[in-house]
């Protein structure tokens, strides 16, 4: 018997740069600890000291993931496939930002296009599938995008070719000499500036009808709440987990839909998370501890790869808000740039995840930072001490030296 199973690629070194090795296990277990023994260093890559499997490791059976089988004792035959596949963190440089939010004004809803507008939205016009009522939906849509990078540059700028009315844009760093490899929002001028306003220039000079917020903030626990409440659907192109898990539970808290993606060397996953469908959590229960999956800027990234990947993620949102075809709700797109495969994988709802389960034990948002084992961002702490300096009466605030 055969069983082929495919090798992410952080985990490929070990196996000697094989994308696929070939098994004759029986079960699952069986074929982890094959692999384990033909490649060295693989086990604590996928296993913790107790021997159980990491909680950001999941292994599928063709589409199946094994927890919806029979765990590692799921039964294999000749020609099934076994994926590994890791939680993945890329996305934007930095996926939060340094500043106050902006808030979202309440335009007017479009009910006629001007004769610019017919011209522009002309070929969506012409589809059955939109028409004047789809663009019309689209032209009233607000769009939170988490993340001015590798992601949210393809996102962004077909979102707004889209006609979509307001663009939310979230994200706290300046654009560096690195990001004009894969982060089509900005231009070699713009190297200095802050991402939110190079990313609005940009998508306003395409688009004019579009209203760009640009929120020059890092997102935690004490603004996402309030920021995400503004907007009909969050993409998330973070590249850390904590603000991962940060954007997956303030979606849910807040029954918002979240299109979430995520990039790394050569490899991508895009999945749809909305209320009752599951959420991000149910996947990957719990972050991996830091260094374990690298960062874009640790592992480096194909540039065309979160092209692609933030394409996706835009049709994908397109597709919610004119509630046509079938999105990726339950499903995970993984995607393969190196052999040029793409594989669907079926995703659930945990019943006993302890965001969006039964019974939640997570209510409210957490310092997402300590929860990964990671250090608070400088720049976080000093945003932190800004709030609670403006929290303070002026009259009352001690002198500047007396600090």
């Amino acid at each position: 018997m055969s069983v082929k199973v495919y090798i992410p690629t952080p985990f490929r070194r070990l196996t000697g740069n094989q994308a696929r090795v070939e098994g004759s296990a029986g079960t699952v277990g069986e074929l982890l600890t094959e692999l384990e023994g033909k490649f060295p260093g693989i086990r604590e890559r996928l296993r913790d000291d107790k021997g159980s499997l990491l909680g950001y490791i999941n292994v599928y059976v063709n589409s199946e993931e094994i927890s919806e089988l029979g765990g590692e004792g799921t039964s294999l035959k000749d020609g099934d496939e076994v994926s590994i596949i890791p939680a993945v963190a890329g996305g934007s440089a930095n996926g939060s930002s340094n500043g106050t939010a902006g808030s979202v004004p309440n335009r007017p809803p479009v009910t006629a296009f001007t004769e610019e507008q017919v011209k522009r939205y002309s070929r969506h016009l012409l589809l059955s599938e939109v028409g004047p009522v789809g663009q019309r939906k689209l032209m009233n849509a607000k769009v939170l995008l988490i993340g001015a990078g590798g992601l949210g540059s393809p996102t962004a700028l077909y979102l707004a070719a889209a006609g979509v009315g307001t663009l939310g844009i979230v994200d706290f760093d300046v654009v560096d000499h690195s990001n004009l490899q894969r982060q089509i929002l900005h231009q070699t001028e713009d190297v200095g500036r802050l991402k939110v306003e190079s990313a609005r220039d940009t998508i306003q000079a395409m688009n004019p009808n579009v209203n760009v917020e640009a929120h020059n903030m890092i997102l935690d626990s004490s603004n996402a709440l309030e920021l995400f409440q503004q907007y009909d659907i969050i993409v998330n192109g973070v590249d850390n987990f904590p603000a991962r898990y940060l954007a997956n539970d303030a979606s849910v808290m807040l029954e918002k839909p979240m299109v979430d993606g995520g990039i790394n060397q050569f490899e991508g996953m895009v999945s749809v998370y909305q209320p009752g469908s599951g959420c991000y959590r149910c996947l990957y229960p719990e972050p991996p501890p830091p260094g374990a999956v690298p960062s874009c800027a640790e592992a480096g990234v194909l540039g065309v790869l979160p092209g692609i990947v933030g394409s996706v993620q835009a049709l994908e949102t397109i597709k919610l808000i004119l509630g046509v075809g079938e999105t990726l709700t339950g499903r995970l797109l993984l995607l393969d740039t190196l052999s040029m495969d793409f594989r669907v994988m079926k995703t659930r709802r945990n019943a006993s995840c302890p965001v969006c389960g039964d019974s939640p034990t997570i209510t409210e948002l957490i310092d997402y930072h300590e929860y990964c084992g990671l250090p608070i961002p400088e720049e976080l702490e000093q945003q932190r001490a800004q709030e609670q300096t403006l929290a303070v009466p002026e009259n009352d605030r001690a002198p500047a030296l007396a600090r």
